[in-house]
């Protein structure tokens, strides 16, 4: 349908279901000890650029105790998107919601150049998943080139994308309440098996073991993501979008209701950190491959501009976006591994071509069209997250 915010899309996943309250989500730290991903064949980027080379992590001590689990809220009290909805952008909205301090209050909802976003091309189609709807319901559940799953821990700051399928079949997600390892816990509607975001993986239930087929995603900002994709879509917040709650739950999308724990020391709700490498909130961008896992921190990447190493016999390369955001792409199409350098803020250059630092591709010379494979398969997160999951991690340049 059609309306004054330009073209809007909107697909019924899931109808129904009770009210039910809302909650912050969070992450819970835990003892039990995880491993790398297992050695495995090298992946080696294809030039498509539609796959993630790595794994978050597999050698999780599986199915976790519940006494490794943390109940912060009720289930689906952080209400997971289930029919969303798109616009060129966000004019012309208003949303009224509950204030803190009681009553009804109604705002304009600003998406601003400068607001982070995840976002996702299929083809010539690209969307956007604007953090500020993201901090407040953490699951998008969508279908974009198929069944798409759109995840976001605010306490992490971890963002992942996935194929929305369990066991090969279609289905919905949403967030459980539960906190295992500084991580949100989702649950799959198909077989109610509880998942760590963070590892991708079935923690509990009957697809423990199992993990999700990880899709490319870009972390950038709504202004850059616009620049490169003059007609992309962006995602609309409720009661635009609908929830799982199965009435309009709508949020306050002009605040960020993790300000206070973003600009604290704490890892996590509680979280012990002992590590004096990093800052806690430091953020890093990490890869793990074949038994080996690194972290490079977004300071030292922007400092050296480009970083090209290799990581259990990936070899990769490490920059930041214009943005700031730290990024890793494997450095390897077909039988080519190609030296990058920077060419300027937004482009590296490599074998004759330009590519650009937020996405991958190549935007001219032989490689034009050529789109790298992506290196981490979980977006830059707060350094205590990855080191919740990878306890062995190396820190380059440590």
């Amino acid at each position: 349908m059609t309306n004054n915010r330009g073209r809007v899309t909107r697909r019924r996943l899931l109808a129904g279901g009770t009210a039910l309250a809302a909650g912050l989500a969070g992450c819970l730290s835990s003892d039990d000890s995880a491993t790398d991903t297992p050695a495995s064949a090298t992946p080696r980027g294809d030039g498509s650029g539609e796959t993630v080379a790595t794994s978050p992590a597999a050698g999780l001590d599986l199915p976790v105790d519940d006494s490794d689990l943390r109940r912060e809220t009720g289930e689906d009290a952080i209400p997971a998107i289930v029919d969303p909805a798109f616009g060129s952008d966000w004019s012309g909205l208003d949303i009224t919601f509950r204030g803190r301090f009681g009553g009804r209050q109604t705002i304009e909802p600003r998406l601003d150049p400068g607001d982070q976003v995840i976002g996702i091309s299929r083809g010539d189609a690209a969307r956007a998943y604007p953090f500020r709807i993201l901090n407040w319901h953490e699951i998008v559940n969508d279908t974009f080139g198929g069944p798409l799953l759109v995840t976001y821990c605010p306490l992490c700051r971890s963002a992942l994308t996935t194929e929305r399928r369990v066991d090969g079949e279609t289905t919905v997600f949403g967030v459980s309440g539960l906190l295992y390892r500084e991580a949100l816990v989702m649950y799959d509607e198909a077989t109610e098996s509880l998942w760590s975001q963070l590892a991708a993986r079935a923690i509990q239930g009957p697809m423990t073991g199992s993990s999700l087929d990880l899709t490319r995603a870009t972390i950038t900002t709504w202004g850059s993501w616009q620049e490169q994709h003059s007609d992309t879509e962006v995602l609309l917040p409720p009661p635009e979008s609908s929830t799982v709650a199965g009435e309009e739950k709508t949020r306050d999308y002009s605040r960020n209701p993790y300000t206070r724990y973003q600009e604290s020391a704490s890892a996590g709700l509680g979280g012990l950190f002992d590590d004096d490498r990093l800052d806690p909130k430091a953020e890093v961008v990490g890869i793990a491959n074949n038994n080996v896992s690194r972290a490079y921190s977004a300071g030292t990447v922007a400092e050296a501009g480009v970083i090209a190493d290799s990581v259990g016999g990936l070899p990769v390369v490490v920059t930041t976006t214009p943005d700031g955001t730290p990024v890793a792409w494997v450095r390897e199409v077909g039988d080519e591994t190609l030296s990058f350098e920077a060419a300027d803020e937004r482009h590296l250059t490599a074998g004759g071509s330009r590519w650009t630092r937020t996405t991958g591709r190549a935007v001219d010379g032989p490689y034009e069209g050529t789109r790298l494979t992506q290196a981490n398969a979980v977006s830059s997160l707060f350094w205590f997250a990855w080191l919740d999951i990878h306890p062995d991690t190396e820190l380059y340049g440590n």
